[in-house]
């Protein structure tokens, strides 16, 4: 940190009270229930969660509140057997005085393969009528002709827009490379802000020091926000350092989801930043709220609490967001080869570069994870190789940045499924109308869920959700679960129920529930 930092944070420690010259105003995107979570519950997050912390959440002051990403909508119907929309429209009901955000990856979606763009245009479409005025869009190739049509889109319904340049550390991942995807989504969607969106927390104050100046300069008065997680211990320095820098908008999580695989904390950030002098207009008591709230749900349902991780080096060359990292680790100990956990992550390392440095974010850190996986499980290197690897460097999903190491691109093209043409589509025909006379009764919003997960998922969810909820996602003991709903009946007797629980409560005039 600068001189003046060290100066700063002096004259607080030693009675100096703030600065006197009250510094320019630095506004938080908080992000514990959409990456917070994500990060160290596997996004297991169920809405009941949410809207029990909303009010906090709606007096707390915060520039945004992050929401959702497509992983969101992925194990909500997948796992917790949600219906996701129903969550985002109570969670803007439960906060009507909080800025939702929701992200978009790229042309996925929630799918790994491309989406045409009649479900894309729409995705953007029903973000925008289920409540969200804060719409982004990032791809994990950094190729601004996946985003940007559903930037301009969610633009011309008067959502604020923001695009992200997705970081990573490589021979081409240079600063130039990212200012010039940063005036791209200017010049071509308009956008209100640019996220550097370090998701592998790879952000380090030397790097800060050169890229957000950068940044700065190529973007004029448009909103620089930084995003990165603390998978190297360095995540705090980076955010203070990018601030002094000029970054506008930080993002971080509050402790308990904080720290480790997500975001540093909200609550050290805002007392960090006040102690340098800037203004920033978050409650604090309302944060703390939210995390008592927080740590409950942690300790009633079994939920890891977040905690500070030492410098990891050996990070740098994986670059392995943390959610994956225990994937992978879990995934080989179920296969009987924890023993070979090192080995797959030099092996990762090892892939990532032969494969023209994709990011490792979702869904490239997904396809080199597995890969590495399979060539360390057969011991022949791409003698298997899965679709997406070779949809990868068939150039499906956008443009390389680099050549693929061209023994390793032949044996991915010969190894690989054969039904795969050589040379990616064009375009890719329409789909709703396909599912609109399939299920001529089912509005936009399952429709769109129908286009990314495939079978029988949606139908299970629908089930789910009309019989009370999944059982096996409710809170281990319910006694929480009754006291909230006490509270929110009016006078009489409701019943709920969940699978084969019934729970009768009777509320009256007298405070004891029967």
């Amino acid at each position: 940190m600068s001189p003046t930092n060290t100066e700063s944070i002096t004259s607080v420690m030693s009675g100096g009270g703030r600065p006197a010259n009250s510094r320019r105003e630095i506004k938080i995107v908080e992000t514990s229930l959409r990456d917070g979570h994500q990060s160290l519950w596997a996004t297991r997050m169920r809405t009941d969660h949410i809207v029990s912390m909303a009010e906090h959440y709606d007096r707390a002051g915060f520039e945004q509140v992050d929401l959702v990403a497509p992983i969101q909508f992925d194990v909500a119907v997948r796992y917790l057997k949600e219906d996701p929309w129903e969550r985002v429209r109570l969670a803007h009901e439960h906060m009507p005085h909080t800025k939702l955000r929701a992200l978009i990856r790229s042309r996925n979606i929630a799918a790994f393969d491309f989406l045409p763009d009649d479900v894309i245009m729409a995705w953007v479409e029903r973000l925008y009528a289920n409540g969200f005025r804060v719409i982004g869009s990032f791809d994990g190739l950094n190729d601004m002709d996946n985003i940007v049509p559903g930037l301009i889109r969610a633009k011309e319904l008067g959502a604020s827009t923001f695009g992200a340049v997705s970081f990573s550390e490589s021979p081409v991942h240079t600063d130039e490379l990212f200012i010039t995807r940063a005036r791209e989504l200017i010049e071509r969607a308009d956008v209100d802000a640019i996220m550097l969106k370090d998701a592998a927390g790879l952000l380090t104050p030397d790097r800060i020091r050169t890229l957000v100046p950068a940044l700065k300069d190529a973007i004029g008065d448009r909103t620089l926000e930084v995003h990165t997680h603390s998978l190297t211990g360095l995540a705090p320095l980076v955010y203070l350092e990018a601030v002094e820098l000029g970054a506008d908008q930080i993002h971080t999580s509050i402790w308990p989801l904080a720290t480790g695989n997500a975001q540093p904390s909200t609550q050290t950030l805002v007392r960090d930043l006040r102690a340098l002098g800037y203004q920033v207009n978050v409650d604090l008591d309302e944060v703390d709220a939210i995390s008592r709230e927080l740590v409950t749900i942690a300790e009633t349902e079994g939920k890891p609490l977040g905690a500070p991780v030492e410098y990891n080096g050996v990070h740098y060359m994986h670059q392995i967001p943390g959610g994956m990292l225990a994937n992978f680790r879990s995934q080989l100990e179920t296969a009987g080869l924890s023993d070979r956990y090192d080995d797959l992550l030099v092996e990762v390392a090892r892939v990532r570069n032969e494969l023209a440095y994709p990011i490792m974010i979702t869904p490239f850190a997904q396809f080199v994870g597995v890969q590495a996986v399979m060539n360390v499980i057969t011991g022949d290197r791409y003698s298997a190789v899965p679709n997406e690897i070779k949809k990868y460097a068939l150039g499906y999903y956008g443009e390389l940045l680099a050549e693929i190491d061209p023994e390793i691109r032949e044996k991915i093209i010969a190894n690989g499924p054969s039904d795969i043409p050589l040379e990616p589509p064009t375009t890719i025909p329409p789909l709703l109308p396909t599912l609109r006379e399939q299920y001529p009764d089912e509005d936009i919003d399952t429709l769109l869920l129908r286009a990314m997960f495939a079978g029988s998922q949606v139908d299970e969810m629908k089930r789910t959700v009309a019989a009370g909820g999944n059982p096996d996602e409710m809170s281990g003991p319910y006694l929480s679960l009754i006291k909230t709903l006490y509270q929110k009946l009016p006078t009489g007797t409701r019943t709920l129920s969940a699978g084969e629980l019934t729970i009768r409560i009777e509320r009256g005039d007298s405070e004891n529930v029967a």
